[in-house]
């Protein structure tokens, strides 16, 4: 690396975009669309106070592929036939300050909550473990070869269109669970045909998007990949594997790989392994984006706990690229301007000390989200509340959105 590259030095990617910082906006889960699956005020109110906080590049959260497969009520799903009107506005209003806007694209795959319904298909017909809590999820089927085919085709039919809108490039996630992560997870992909079976197999699907998205977007538009460092599961996706698919995935015209890890069953995006250990709270996906950084060939970013200014340049300090960024940006969106002024401001989320790894996990995503509901109305956050009181609401506001989503389908038969 440079060594005058900090926190605010632009970086160039392989397709010679330049980004105006090293600082990203990593995605969350907005569940802020309008009763159209598209993006309107509250979205665009979000992502104008992010832009104003000087950070360089902004990863929306999930833009769903396929509007029978959400990860969550109230997501944005952008397919053949969606009014790009909503989504241009979005991208403007990200542009406004200079930053770079990215559309995270995905697909969930198998973790479908039961109550939304729409199609959980999967590499194999293998149920989510949340022990007690399994059922909220819906019944996986496995994919015919004509779904995969399908399901291949929508991502780049999504990313054509988030070029027309005006977003700079995509994201194809590939971690956290969902869809392309269960087919390179033998535990969960079960196949024996092209799909699944040898590591080669099992990232096939990522492979062939990947492939197929390059193709059919521009050159200077941007094409990311989110990639599990491992599920934190035993048999799962483990971080040779992940070594081996990160040296394929940097070959196919990527032009940056984010680092993250786990997925529902094994939540290490949140801080906690499958067997309930809490990982080094800072930067938890480090060590392996290190590693990683001796091999790769185009630039790495890491999210994941970071929410210091010290952490964010040790980050850069040990080679990595890019240092993503969340939950500090959804607790405070003017963080990178802070930073820029040797302002260091911390604020912090109350941790429920409850034995349900799952119901933390749900009511730290519940406050997380009620911060971003704020910005989308031009309120400041606040770390004023209860875990509690924020995961009751969450479910209600949730369920309210799932009635929406399901009248909506009802509707749209199509």
């Amino acid at each position: 690396m440079h060594p005058n590259s900090n926190l605010f030095s632009p970086i160039v990617l392989p397709n010679g975009i330049s980004l105006p910082n090293r600082l990203v906006k990593a995605a969350m889960e907005e569940n802020l669309s309008n009763e159209n699956l598209e993006p309107d005020l509250s979205l665009w109110n979000l992502y104008e106070v992010w832009a104003k906080g000087g950070v360089g590049t902004l990863i929306t959260g999930n833009v769903m592929v396929d509007h029978r497969a959400m990860t969550g009520p109230g997501g944005v799903v952008l397919e053949e036939g969606t009014s790009l009107t909503g989504f241009k506005t979005w991208a403007n209003t990200a542009k406004s300050n200079g930053a770079k806007i990215i559309m995270q694209i995905n697909h969930p795959g198998r973790q479908i909550l039961a109550k939304l319904g729409g199609n959980v298909w999967a590499p194999s017909a293998v149920s989510v473990d949340l022990g007690n809590l399994s059922k909220l999820l819906g019944k996986p089927k496995a994919m015919e070869e004509s779904e995969i085919l399908e399901t291949i085709q929508r991502f780049v039919t999504t990313a054509k269109l988030a070029e027309m809108s005006g977003f700079d490039g995509v994201e194809i996630h590939a971690a956290h669970g969902y869809l392309i992560s269960q087919f390179l997870s033998p535990l969960v992909n079960q196949r024996t045909d092209r799909w699944g079976g040898s590591l080669e197999n099992r990232s096939r699907f990522l492979v062939e998007v990947i492939q197929s998205v390059r193709k059919a977007v521009s050159p200077n538009f941007i094409v990311a990949v989110k990639m599990n460092s491992s599920d934190f599961q035993k048999g799962g996706f483990q971080f040779e594997d992940a070594i081996e698919v990160i040296k394929k995935v940097q070959t196919l015209g990527v032009d940056f790989i984010e680092i993250s890890g786990g997925n529902y069953e094994a939540p290490a995006m949140q801080g906690v392994a499958r067997d309930g250990s809490t990982l080094a709270r800072e930067a938890y996906f480090l060590d392996f984006a290190r590693q990683i950084t001796k091999l790769a060939t185009v630039p790495i970013m890491v999210t994941g706990g970071i929410s210091r200014k010290q952490i964010a340049e040790t980050v850069i300090e040990s080679g990595v690229s890019l240092v993503g960024v969340a939950t500090a940006l959804a607790l405070n969106p003017n963080l990178p301007n802070d930073w820029k002024e040797k302002r260091d401001p911390i604020s912090k989320l109350p941790l429920p000390q409850w034995k349900s790894k799952p119901l933390v996990g749900l009511a730290n995503m519940a406050m997380v989200r009620y911060q971003l509901q704020r910005l989308a109305i031009k309120k400041s956050p606040t770390v004023d509340i209860y875990p509690w009181f924020r995961l009751l609401a969450d479910q209600l506001r949730l369920s309210r959105l799932t009635k929406r989503y399901r009248s909506w389908m009802e509707k749209s038969k199509h």
